[in-house]
């Protein structure tokens, strides 16, 4: 009951809100959680301080106020997905390389398209469908409030985008394995369970890494294409596709998962403000045995 309150009563007409006025909001948003609240403030800077251990004290925080600015948009941009229009999907966000797919469905081929919390994902899930020939999935991890968990689908999902929970993954493909389909792998989230983890180089830390891309892309021996999310302006996004192997199997154990956080790492290097550092990616410390 309390959760469709809160839906109905605030997300609902922030949502409703022209962008102008969202932005204002967002501003406001950013004096509280970075300089009333501190939101996350101890994960992001010790996050910010192990990956960039060459800057100084003044060039760590000045990527921290810009993230948190990154940040409030983000979330106020994400609640707006709740009532946003397609023509505004077309004018704030752009979608680039997609013949790479476009191909690959000519040839008969699924494909998993791999990505980061880079930039707005959650604008990507709303626009990208209509720019898919083959049927569009992406994993995500079920809430646990049940209430944000059905909107959180039927948001995302309000253009063609299918979502899948982690653990129905696998079914899932193994069930349309005979449709052309792109899968969408969000890698840089932080596994459950360190023990069943890829350990890898990431950020210059050691680092427990997700390892279904490569566990599918193998079995199904599926393309494997990259998604470079780019914030371009306030509310403007843009993305481009690039294929990274059409042969999934060449690569041996660890390489093609060591291979996809690399080239996110690279883009995270280029522009840190627009990455997820209030995420606790470091939680994990590789198991003695």
């Amino acid at each position: 009951m309390m959760s469709a309150i809160l839906y109905w009563i605030v997300i609902k007409p922030i949502s409703l809100l022209p962008y102008r006025a969202l932005y204002a909001l967002s501003d406001f948003f950013f004096v509280v959680f970075y300089y009333v609240v501190g939101y996350r403030k101890k994960v992001v800077h010790a996050n910010l301080t192990r990956c960039f251990p060459e800057k100084t004290e003044a060039e760590i925080q000045r990527i921290q106020r810009a993230f948190y600015r990154h940040f409030c948009d983000l979330v106020l941009e994400s609640l707006k997905n709740f009532s946003i229009k397609e023509v505004d999907l077309k004018k704030r966000f752009q979608h680039r390389g997609v013949e790479v797919f476009d191909r690959l469905f000519a040839d008969g081929r699924s494909a998993i398209l791999v990505g980061g919390h880079y930039g707005n994902w959650e604008l990507w899930a709303v626009s990208a469908p209509p720019h898919f020939k083959q049927r569009l999935m992406a994993i995500y991890k079920r809430l646990s409030n049940s209430y944000f968990d059905q909107k959180m689908r039927e948001t995302r999902g309000r253009f063609g985008l299918e979502l899948v929970s982690t653990k129905e993954t696998g079914q899932w493909l193994k069930d349309h394995q005979e449709e052309l389909f792109v899968g969408v792998f969000a890698i840089d989230q932080s596994p459950t369970n360190p023990r069943k983890a890829q350990w890898i180089d990431f950020m210059g830390q050691e680092t427990a890494a997700l390892f279904g891309t490569e566990k599918y892309a193998k079995e199904y021996n599926l393309p494997v294409v990259f998604g470079h999310l780019r914030k371009e302006g306030r509310g403007q996004y843009a993305i481009d596709y690039e294929l990274i192997t059409e042969s999934p199997r060449d690569f041996g154990h660890g390489e093609l998962t060591q291979k996809l956080n690399s080239i996110l790492e690279a883009d995270i290097r280029q522009d840190p403000r627009y990455w997820l550092w209030s995420h606790k990616r470091w939680k994990h410390k590789r198991p003695v045995d």
